[in-house]
This record gives C-alpha cells, sequence and structure tokens, in this order.
C-alpha cells in the first residue's frame, strides 16, 4: 500500500436497512442516541438503541417496544414525536423527531440560573405536554431537565416516556411495579419515594423541581446519596424561593410552592391549570411598571421584530431564544446569535456616603433669636427622653429573662473610650461567628476571626462538600455583630469560586436560630470569579448574616467532598 492510499471507511451501520446511523449524540444508562439518516424518506432522525448488554433482558426490551407505542399516539407541539419502532440484531431501537437544540440540564449546567420569563415558558410547555399525555392516559414519571428539549427558536420539547406508566391498571403484566422506585431522585414525587400508585399530579411535582432548580439554581432537597434524596421531601417542606430569588415576580412563588406540595390534592389538578396559572402570573407581570419589577416581560425580540406565537399557542420571548444561542425572527434570514450573561442582580440603591450638598440662600434664611431658643429648648428635652428610655430598654434587654442565641456568645472587649450619655450609632463589627442553621451550628468557629482581622491572607472557610449547593442545606455563613444598632455599608469578599450569597439583617438583641427568624434577604449576588459585594444597610441593623448558598471547588478538599466556601473579609463603614 503507498503512502497515499487511505484505508477504506468503515461501512455505515444501517438498521432494519433502513436507518443509517451518522453518529453519536448521546448516551445514558440503558441506551444511545444517535443522529441518523432515513434512507427511505431521505430525512434526519434520531434514533435511541437499547445497550448490548441489555438487549438479552426482556423486560426492559419490552420497556422499549412499549415506549414507542404510547407516545407515537401522541401529536402535540411539546413532544418529541415517535416515528418508527424496530429491532436489528436483537437490539430494540426506537426512532424519533431529531431536535435541533440543547437539553435544560445543559442550559442550566451553562447558567446555574435561569430568568423567571424563561422558566415560565418552560414550565408553560411542558405543563401542556404533560396535559396532553395525561389525557392519554399516562404518567411520564421522570420529568428532569435532561428529558426537557429547548431549540434556537424558543420551542419546549418533553422526551424520554422510557418509564411512562398508564393511569389505569392493565391486563398486561406491569413492567413498572408500585412498589418499586422508578425515575431519578432529585426529581422524585413523595409518592414516588412511597411507592403509591400515581396520577398525573406526580408529573407536576417533579415539573415544580424543575422550575424551582431553574430559579434557586439547585434543587431543594440533595443528600448524600440517592436513598437521602428521595427521602428528605417526606420530612420537610423545600425552602421558600423567595429567599433564594426575591425578585420573582408575584404570584411566581406561590405557584411553585403549590406544585410543591407534599400531598397531590393540596397541587394543581391537571396541566392545563398549570398553565392557565402561570399565564395568569405573566399577564400580572407584563402589567407592572419596568421600575416596579427587574424582570418585566419583554414583548419584542431585541432587533424590534414581535415575538411570534409557537405552536402550542405559547409566545417565545427574547429571553427564552437568547438563552439557548439566537433567536428567528418571523420572515428573517439565518438565526442571529445573541451572546448571553449571566444576569447578577444587585442593590441599586445609592449608599449613605453619596451625599448632595445643599447650601439654602442667605437671603430666605431667618434669624429671629426667639425661634432659635425654642429649638434649642424641644431639642435638649427630647435628647433627656431618648436617655431615658434607651437606658430602660438596655436594662430590660439584659434581664434575666431574656433569651440568648450560642452565636452571640463571643466575648466583646470593653472599650475605653469616654462613655457618652446618648446611644451612638453604630460604628464597627465587634463580633463575627459561624452560623450553621442546618447542621452543628459552628461550622469552623474558630476560624470566624479572620473574616474581621484585616490581615488578606486569612479567611473563613467552609467544610467541604460532595455538592456546590451544600447537600441540600439552606446554606452556611457568618453573623457579624455591630457594636450597636446602625445604617451604613456593608462590604464582603469571597475568596472560593463560583459564589452565591445572601444577606440579612436584623436589630434584635438576638440572633434567630433559623434562616426564616432572619425574615426576606436585604441582598442577594452570586459571581464566577473571587469578589467584593458592597450593600447599602438602609434600615438599622445589629447583626448581618452573610450566607453562602453556592460553594467552589477548592484544591485542599479531596475528590469525593471537592466543594468549599470560603469568606476573606467583612467590613462596615457607617453613614456620617
Amino acid at each position: 500500500m503507498s503512502a497515499t492510499t487511505r484505508p477504506p471507511s468503515p461501512t455505515p451501520t444501517v438498521l432494519a436497512q433502513r436507518y443509517q446511523l451518522d453518529r453519536r449524540l448521546a448516551q445514558g444508562g440503558m441506551a444511545e442516541v444517535w443522529v441518523a439518516t432515513d434512507l427511505l424518506l431521505s430525512r434526519q432522525v434520531a434514533v435511541k438503541v437499547l445497550k448490548p448488554h441489555l438487549a438479552t433482558d426482556a423486560v426492559v426490551a419490552e420497556r422499549f417496544r412499549r415506549e414507542a407505542i404510547a407516545v407515537a399516539q401522541l401529536n402535540h407541539p411539546n413532544i418529541v414525536s415517535v416515528y418508527d419502532s424496530i429491532e436489528h440484531d436483537g437490539r430494540q431501537a426506537v426512532v424519533m423527531q431529531l431536535i435541533n437544540g440543547k437539553s435544560l440540564r445543559q442550559l442550566l449546567d451553562d447558567q446555574k440560573r435561569l430568568s423567571p420569563d424563561l422558566t415560565m415558558h418552560i414550565g408553560s410547555c411542558v405543563a401542556s405536554a404533560l396535559d396532553a399525555a395525561h389525557q392519554a392516559g399516562m404518567v411520564h414519571r421522570d420529568v428532569k431537565p435532561g428529558n426537557i428539549l429547548i431549540t434556537p427558536d424558543g420551542r419546549v420539547l418533553l422526551t424520554d416516556f422510557g418509564i411512562a406508566k398508564g393511569l389505569e391498571p392493565s391486563l398486561d403484566d406491569d413492567l413498572t411495579n408500585d412498589n418499586i422506585m422508578m425515575g431519578t431522585a432529585k426529581y422524585l414525587s413523595p409518592e414516588q419515594v412511597r411507592g403509591k400508585r400515581l396520577d398525573g399530579r406526580a408529573d407536576l411535582y417533579s415539573l415544580g423541581l424543575v422550575l424551582y432548580e431553574c430559579l434557586a439554581g439547585r434543587v431543594p432537597f440533595l443528600g448524600q446519596s440517592d436513598a437521602d434524596t428521595a427521602l428528605a421531601r417526606l420530612q420537610r417542606d423545600p425552602t421558600d424561593i423567595t429567599r433564594l430569588r426575591p425578585t420573582l415576580p408575584p404570584g411566581l412563588p406561590e405557584l411553585i410552592h403549590r406544585l410543591l406540595a407534599r400531598r397531590p390534592d393540596q397541587r394543581y389538578a391537571s396541566g392545563a391549570a398549570v398553565r392557565t396559572a402561570i399565564a395568569e402570573v405573566r399577564a400580572r407581570a407584563a402589567e407592572m411598571p419596568i421600575s416596579e419589577h427587574s424582570d418585566a416581560l419583554p414583548r419584542t425580540m431585541p432587533d424590534g421584530t414581535p415575538t411570534a406565537p409557537l405552536p402550542g399557542g405559547v409566545e417565545p420571548t427574547a429571553r427564552a431564544v437568547q438563552a439557548v444561542g439566537g433567536y428567528q425572527p418571523v420572515g428573517a434570514g439565518p438565526s442571529k446569535a445573541i451572546p448571553v450573561r449571566p444576569r447578577v442582580e444587585r442593590d441599586r440603591t445609592p449608599t449613605g456616603a453619596q451625599r448632595v450638598r445643599q447650601q439654602p440662600n442667605r437671603q430666605m434664611q431667618h434669624r429671629r433669636g426667639p425661634s432659635l431658643t425654642i429649638i434649642g429648648l424641644l431639642l435638649a428635652t427630647a435628647t433627656i427622653v431618648g436617655v431615658v428610655l434607651w437606658n430602660s430598654a438596655r436594662h430590660s434587654d439584659s434581664g434575666p429573662g431574656t433569651p440568648t442565641s450560642a452565636a452571640t456568645t463571643v466575648p466583646i472587649t470593653a472599650s475605653t473610650a469616654p462613655v457618652n450619655p446618648a446611644p451612638a450609632a453604630a460604628t464597627a463589627i465587634v463580633a463575627v461567628a459561624a452560623y450553621d442553621p442546618d447542621g452543628n451550628g459552628v461550622e469552623n468557629n474558630d476560624q470566624a476571626g479572620n473574616a474581621i482581622d484585616g490581615k488578606p491572607g486569612t479567611a473563613w472557610n467552609t467544610v467541604c462538600y460532595s455538592s456546590q449547593y451544600l447537600g441540600g442545606k439552606s446554606g452556611v455563613g457568618l453573623v457579624a455583630s455591630l457594636d450597636s444598632v446602625g445604617t451604613g455599608s456593608f462590604t464582603i469578599s469571597v475568596s472560593s469560586a463560583p459564589w452565591m450569597v445572601e444577606v440579612y439583617s436584623t436589630n434584635e438583641a438576638t440572633i434567630p436560630a433559623t434562616v426564616a427568624g432572619w425574615g426576606p434577604a436585604i441582598a442577594s449576588d452570586n459571581g464566577t470569579a473571587a469578589g467584593k459585594v458592597a450593600i447599602p444597610l438602609i434600615s438599622p441593623a445589629r447583626h448581618l448574616l452573610v450566607l453562602l448558598r453556592q460553594l467552589g471547588k477548592a484544591d485542599s478538599c479531596s475528590s469525593s467532598n471537592p466543594y468549599r466556601g470560603s469568606i476573606s473579609d467583612l467590613r462596615f463603614a457607617p453613614n456620617g
């Protein structure tokens, strides 16, 4: 053979003398998905082929066959169409519609969190698909981001009915027994975990978990194992999503938490009801002035072209199509890619340091002596009354019946400054303590002082976790205590990445034992690199909680627990 002679190309595999396998698109534990050419109709299709080691499993092979039969009966714009079911060399295969896009799993892995607008668009489409499946008498049982596909023009399609089950008992042997927990642990409904008989509301619960993850960047339940993850939803309710995403449109948090109700009769009755509820939330959000909500719904594409309705009556939005790489206005040419940057929500309220200096016209100033005398007497009286009330409050707070928090036991060195007869505004952070409400309460508390020692090389670190979202914990962080109640600017330096933090405040003497006890977050932020966050404190605060919701990888952690968060500096500058 000469040097210029090339070896012959391998003969492409053709299934059932019709479907030529061109390239492998994806693979899972049970099957491979290929891009293929239908030689008879000259079109591209997707072919899902059972893996060789499972080909002799009669139960698995029958599931493949039943998926094709079941889904072929569904004709819906938000469900991937099934064209054919074949057998080749003893291996079952399902021929499906080829979707040019990416899965929601890929999108979330890239962007972590999605806009409320895109989330509602996805939720409406999937709810519509589920409603069609439920009306046809089947439960999907595996609704998760990996089974939701999104195209560049904003279409959303549900796929993989491989473990779908009929709503009514069948005369055939049931290949997915009620007492076997089927599905993906992170997205199971409580009744699936218990092995109870299912109806369509189980799928709606899973949809709620998907939408929660789209907005919060993590699922609400995540344990050290699949069993822990599955059982967590039987033992507690999910963290209020408004604590993870405070700026959601009115009605959206309530909608998601209703989907996540533990009892099926407390959820929406059908996918159609969910879609109607989402439409109502979107309509209210669209009517809100931009100044009232940072996520107002766009009505046109970025170039001004009006959005066109998609099949199923769903309107794509600029954010929806930007998230998957581009958009296609009606009558336009090739799709135009739009770069997407992660949205960083910041509080734009000016800090107290930005003060406007105003000087009145001297000709307008009054110089009447009696008025100044009266004002002086009134101010003196008010000061005396304030001192008396303040001293009374202090004695009341330190009484024997006042509860205290374990996090406030950090000793505070007495100041040698002269005592001022009137209460001074907060001037500094005088104590810091670790805050771990879902753990032992004092995660690496011995390092807490590193965050206020002023040294750039020191930091407070979390322990190492197996998940960047702390394995289902509501968060861990630090509580900074001020010398008194006050306002100012609070600066946080995070030295791990990526990161997501929320800031809470209280003017009470004691530190709340739970995150819920702090009330709504006053600010939230995130980043993909180490950085600083400056928070203006508009309302007076005595204690400030910095809660880490996302951790970055650390070289000092093990491969099984690679994630750790780090806060290197906390600073408070009073208004003055």
